[in-house]
């Protein structure tokens, strides 16, 4: 069992734990212009213009079933859907708006869809709730806020309630959390109370006061008492969430240094909505790399997909998805139910090492491929067996010097040496499974 003392949260992560990697889905009108989630803001789009997408949002090839297969295959064991984004559009039937899909060409529920498709494949339900709503009439303006430009920006914000919006808010949280079953994981987005405008003292950030964070977390415990909230309203949660970097070290409180839950967010690309134009695409082993790179220091990966306005993911996307499942079909061992190996372990250079929350089995995953030999100290007498996970084939090993008639010999009383095929498998990163004393 591992030896490291995580905080202790008040959602249930033990499912978490093992998990290790997400599927993370953002979708919404935003997929039409096709030009970043953020198309609204960055281009100060009216909402007489954005109500163009809304009149012809038409997700005629929508289909969950397919999405839930690809995550499945992916190894993805959650997924967190977008049930409304900045630009305050729901994906869900809520009565506290007409601005939701049911008044599309959609026509249909659409969270209901992929909630039920997702758990048929027996993966975990995460909902994305936008903090932020630049339709709602009582969100008043900010820095961020497409209007904030406009000549009569203050004008348009005065008598805008944030505690109206906080109200509204809460309403459709508690639909979402009662009308769909069981939910894994709230996942909401953000705070931001340092973003305030020196020349407009009356545009300010938002933080935990503004969207009565406290309440918000007592009424979504209320409900669902297991769930997993993150950390973005402004008040510490269960689930901490560096988005868009790689940390290089578990995340810890830095002021008491306990060991937390968290997860990296990341996208395939430069962007978490559809953007048709965007072309920094990852390649297969960068993507492969970065859910080592997480697990390896006791993390989990929420990989991003943005699907079109017509509902599919695009041949980008599936690119992606496949590098995922042709190397999880034979690796994912290494990832689930896996963590941070016990300290007594050292990676051999150019390695990342997982092992099994039993404590059984370490995996050793070769990020650089070595010549013929494999040396790793500190390991002697601890390996009972060693094998290649992908077919597993036996990788011999000694203990103590390398077996080789040069006289240069590498010796160690902690030393292992595998011995490895001169050509590297097929594989983007192989991975040696190690059978522990």
């Amino acid at each position: 069992m591992s030896s490291y003392i995580k905080r202790i949260t008040d959602g249930d992560t033990s499912w978490f734990d093992k998990a290790r990697f997400g599927m993370f889905i953002h979708w919404g009108l935003y997929s039409m212009p096709a030009r970043h989630e953020w198309v609204k803001c960055h281009e100060r789009i009216t909402e007489e213009k954005y109500d163009k997408y809304f009149e012809y949002f038409d997700p005629d090839l929508y289909n969950p079933k397919e999405w839930a297969k690809k995550a499945k295959e992916a190894g993805m064991k959650y997924a967190v859907m977008t049930t409304k984004h900045h630009e305050g559009f729901c994906m869900f039937d809520s009565q506290y708006t007409d601005y939701k899909c049911t008044n599309t060409k959609a026509g249909r529920d659409l969270i209901k869809e992929f909630v039920d498709a997702f758990r048929a494949e027996g993966i975990h339900i995460g909902f994305y709730y936008s903090l932020i709503d630049w339709h709602h009439p009582e969100f008043p303006l900010d820095c961020y806020h497409p209007r904030q430009d406009d000549d009569d920006a203050y004008e348009q914000n005065q008598g805008r309630d944030i505690k109206k919006y906080a109200e509204y808010m809460r309403n459709q949280v508690r639909e979402l959390l009662t009308n769909y079953g069981k939910i894994d994981v709230i996942w909401f987005d953000y705070s931001y109370p340092e973003k305030n405008v020196p020349d407009k003292p009356w545009m300010k950030g938002k933080g935990k006061e503004d969207w009565e964070a406290e309440k918000l977390v007592e009424m979504v415990r209320s409900i669902q008492p297991d769930i997993l909230i993150n950390n973005r309203m402004g008040i510490p949660q269960d689930l901490f969430t560096p988005e868009q970097y790689q940390p290089t070290k578990w995340v810890s409180d830095k002021t008491t240094g306990e060991l937390l839950t968290w997860e990296a967010s990341q996208t395939f690309s430069g962007s978490w909505g559809y953007y048709r134009d965007e072309m920094t695409w990852k390649s297969d082993r960068m993507l492969i790399e970065m859910l080592i790179n997480t697990v390896c220091i006791g993390g989990n990966l929420l990989m991003n997909v943005g699907p079109t306005s017509r509902g599919y993911f695009d041949n980008r996307a599936n690119k992606a998805l496949d590098a995922y499942a042709q190397w999880m079909k034979y690796n994912s061992r290494s990832i689930h139910n896996c963590t941070m190996a016990e300290p007594e372990f050292t990676a051999p250079r150019g390695c990342r090492l997982t092992q099994s929350s039993d404590g059984k089995r370490l995996y050793i995953h070769l990020m650089e491929y070595p010549y013929a030999y494999l040396e790793a100290n500190g390991f002697a007498g601890k390996v009972d067996y060693a094998q290649f996970l992908h077919d597993g084939s036996e990788i011999k090993f000694n203990e103590g010097a390398v077996n080789h008639f040069s006289d240069g010999r590498t010796e160690g009383e902690d030393l292992v040496v595998f011995e490895l095929p001169h050509v590297k498998p097929d594989a983007v990163v192989p991975v040696i499974e190690l059978f522990l004393k």
